[in-house]
């Protein structure tokens, strides 16, 4: 399990970086959102990956042991928060930039071919 879920960041972070090295800012903005994408799944398994359900099997107290911690899932749902509205500033301002210049290069002119 731990293995699948490693080879599963990085080749998320990787794809992340590569894409955010492309000269079109649409793949710029993907390779982001893949990158955070990472991130947040990273953090999410920092909090313990556990099978069974986090329920008490009776009123008295649980050894905390057995549970995941809930403060990274609260940091991960605040991050996808923050990141959806960034991803959607990238593309207005990516719409604004296209229609000023004519074109979503990044330095703004057409690679050679």
């Amino acid at each position: 399990m731990e293995l699948t879920v490693a080879l599963g960041i990085g080749t998320l972070a990787g794809a992340g970086v590569w894409l955010i090295l492309r000269p079109r800012t649409f793949q710029v903005i993907i390779g982001l959102s893949l990158l955070s994408y990472a991130v947040n799944l990273f953090i999410i398994v920092m909090g313990r990956l556990q099978t069974g359900a986090p329920v008490l099997a009776s009123r008295a107290a649980g050894d905390p042991s057995q549970y995941a911690d809930p403060l990274p899932q609260a940091l991960v749902l605040t991050a996808i928060v923050i990141s959806f509205a960034t991803t959607a500033l990238f593309l207005v301002v990516l719409l604004a930039s296209r229609g000023f210049t004519g074109t979503d290069h990044v330095d703004g002119r057409e690679p050679e071919r």
